[in-house]
């Protein structure tokens, strides 16, 4: 489910050859940008068996490895940069196959014309969204079927979604796929039941939703206690008697105003899969805090051991875990602190759940992401990862052992290891870096602090090497916004690749300040909602000015000679500071950022509806605008570098056209990279690497650096 005041990202291109190193120093773009990737960790119910997606060079292949020795193998032998992604790894139950998706663009707020999946490599054959299943024990993988969301039930049957419904097909990948049911509502969210004989999904009907769940063809849908709401993430209970889910209200009603932040209250509520009798175990309260959570697996609800629901909720401000009875009562804390729990798993016997968060006792913690456990009886967390590394997305590997990724300021993200305990921790690197990778050359970002004109402490990490004449300062903004960058490698692949960028700018020449500005994640919910941001009023873009005014008092920097770049909302905060701050930043680079949000308010708020009743939407255009970079596009004076693909689900390719024109019309210096048939973030390594290398020798030609 997205917000309905979901705010994004953005990438951009350029028209004229570009080398593939950049300038001289202790290592080229083409160096730094070869490292490989862990990804999409995924761990099989039964046995002892992990998986991962290891991309170095844009060349993605599916690696596994097994208990007791979890020595690391390749399973799949893909051997291009064509810009296909995998995805969705999962084990069936026996842990002999792994079934994953080929294809698409998972990170869309939108599906393209015609739902065709991406083509950056411009191959002559369209490209399809396939699952394939490969066998562990070698061989090359099968293709199954053209679809998405694979889900195998225990006894081993293949459900996954094709256009909005479910489908099947045998694993073996002889037989042809046939529609499993029909059903009116778009279908997904597949949730077999432990016995493997019933399948619940999540109908969605448009301003309202069921849970339903399939059984077989000779019986119709059972439809669990339908509402006028929505319903969705059905969980099973372990007798597969009862069925959690989320329940939020359908949308209609008066108009909410769009200016002013209200309430998005939600419920857990359980239904008895026989009777369909439900009840609420637990209500939010009406209040902003008390809103449907917006970060990381939303509300990450599990059903746990003691017959206890676990889920996560923002109540204290931070997104925590809580635990209640399934049959309703209090809801018990169990993550306290001043610190936010992000990606979430449970152990085999789910009497605890483990998880990633910005805490810890090593200075920096705020900054990082370290793996926790905690019973759901209510116990005590425990750390499982410690120290000034960085660990996320745990997954457990078998009964006492807990797989994730595991990075730091140098060594690029691999699939580590570790006992519940915290001890036998190890790396499955297995080659992952190469003896040339130039990581002995990266600076140590340090965290900074700094205020906002409004008097907000705002975060940020800052990039400085060597000493010597003052340097141009670079200010980034990332994108998302709900995203946090860190004193290391990044857990979105995006954003890996924005600090290895990040790296190359500060061992070349410049000091670079990375700005943590509100809106993103890491610091609670008031830093992450706040008032008059984005499209009401763009209050983070003062964030954005402080970091530049502080970065202009640090020792070494070049008050006079400051830049900013950033993709999608960094894009759209990079073209706010070239239009409102001409005085303060000199010149850009603006990776798909959005330049006027009256233009496509509708996907950012949603549609208007045929209707009287407009609420303050009318107010909301002329605000929107007002919030936007062309708004100010009199005062913009320094020269920008555009990049965007044309094949943008996440940020309309026509921003980027718009701004060109109006460049034009006011006669303000600018350049291109337009990337055909490329997304949002980037498929193909070949494209970063001409984005990366346009963006270092824009900034060093605009600054007359050597």
């Amino acid at each position: 489910m997205r917000s309905s005041r979901r705010i994004l990202t953005a990438l951009c291109f350029l028209p004229f050859a570009v080398s593939t190193h950049a300038a001289s120093g202790p290592f080229t773009m083409e160096q730094v940008l070869n490292y490989p990737y862990a990804s999409e960790l995924a761990a099989a119910r039964n046995g002892g068996h992990i998986a991962w997606v290891r991309n170095i060079a844009g060349v993605r292949n599916v690696w596994v490895a097994d208990t007791p020795t979890f020595k690391p193998r390749q399973i799949t032998q893909y051997k291009d940069d064509d810009g296909q992604e995998i995805t969705q790894l999962t084990f069936s139950p026996d842990g002999k196959s792994l079934v994953f998706v080929r294809g698409g663009d998972h990170d869309a707020n939108w599906p393209a014309e015609g739902n065709i999946a991406p083509d950056p490599n411009a191959s002559s054959d369209q490209p399809k969204v396939t699952i394939y299943a490969a066998n562990l024990r070698g061989g090359a993988p099968v293709k199954i079927a053209e679809g998405d969301e694979p889900a195998i039930s225990a006894t081993g049957k293949l459900a996954f979604v094709v256009a909005d419904q479910v489908w099947t097909a045998p694993l073996a990948g002889k037989g042809k796929p046939e529609l499993l049911f029909f059903d009116r509502g778009k279908d997904h969210q597949l949730e077999w039941s432990p016995d493997g004989k019933s399948l619940a999904f999540d109908s969605q009907r448009g301003d309202h939703a069921f849970i339903a769940i399939f059984t077989d063809k000779t019986k119709p849908l059972n439809f669990l206690a339908p509402t006028t709401n929505r319903d969705f993430s059905p969980r099973w209970s372990p007798d597969g008697k009862r069925i959690a889910f989320v329940r939020m209200p359908g949308q209609g009603g008066a108009p909410q105003p769009l200016l002013t932040q209200t309430p998005n209250p939600w419920a857990v509520w359980v239904a008895d899969v026989t009777s369909g009798a439900a009840h609420a175990a637990w209500k939010s309260p009406y209040s902003l805090l008390g809103s449907y959570p917006e970060t990381a697996g939303e509300a990450n609800l599990h059903w746990a051991a003691g017959d206890r629901l676990v889920f996560l909720a923002d109540l204290d401000n931070w997104p925590h875990l809580y635990a209640v009875p399934s049959n309703g009562g209090k809801a018990t804390l169990l993550t306290p602190g001043n610190y936010m729990v992000e990606h979430v798993a449970q152990t085999r016997d789910g009497s605890a759940m483990i998880y990633s968060a910005n805490a810890g006792a090593t200075s920096g913690d705020f900054d990082r992401r370290h793996i926790f456990r905690v019973g759901v009886d209510g116990s005590k967390p425990q750390a499982i990862t410690s120290g000034d590394s960085i660990e996320w997305t745990p997954v457990a590997a078998d009964d006492t052992h807990v797989a994730f990724v595991s990075t730091g300021v140098r060594r690029p993200p691999v699939a580590g290891i570790a006992s519940l305990d915290g001890k036998d921790r190890h790396e499955l690197i297995a080659t992952d870096i190469g003896a040339d990778y130039p990581m002995a050359a990266f600076v140590t970002p340090k965290p900074v602090t700094f205020k906002a004109a409004d008097g907000l402490t705002v975060h940020g990490q800052i990039f400085q090497s060597g000493n010597g004449p003052a340097k141009p300062g670079i200010i980034f903004v990332h994108g998302g916004p709900p995203r946090q960058m860190m004193l290391g490698w990044h857990y979105m692949d995006y954003y890996s690749n924005a600090y290895a960028t990040n790296q190359y700018l500060a061992t070349h020449g410049f000091v670079v300040l990375s700005v943590n500005y509100r809106l993103g994640i890491g610091y609670g919910h008031s830093y992450h909602h706040p008032d008059h941001a984005g499209p009401f009023g763009a209050s983070e873009y003062q964030d954005v000015v402080a970091g530049a005014k502080f970065l202009q008092g640090v020792k070494g920097v070049d008050a006079n000679r400051i830049g900013i770049w950033g993709g999608s909302y960094g894009g759209y905060l990079t073209a706010m500071g070239l239009a409102r701050n001409p005085e303060i930043f000199k010149t850009g680079v603006d990776l798909h950022g959005v330049h006027d949000w009256s233009a496509d308010l509708e996907n950012w708020v949603g549609p208007a509806g045929k209707r009287y009743e407009k609420g303050d939407r009318e107010q909301v255009m002329k605000v929107a605008f007002e919030s936007s970079p062309i708004a100010d596009l009199s005062k913009w004076k320094g020269p920008v570098l555009l990049t965007q693909g044309d094949d943008d689900r996440n940020v309309q390719f026509s921003q980027t056209v718009d701004l060109a024109r109006r460049l034009d019309a006011h006669h303000i210096p600018y350049e291109e990279l337009v990337l055909p048939d490329e997304i949002h973030g980037f498929l193909r390594h070949a494209s970063w690497l001409k984005a990366d290398n346009a963006t270092a020798e824009f900034l060093t030609r605009q600054f007359k650096m050597k």
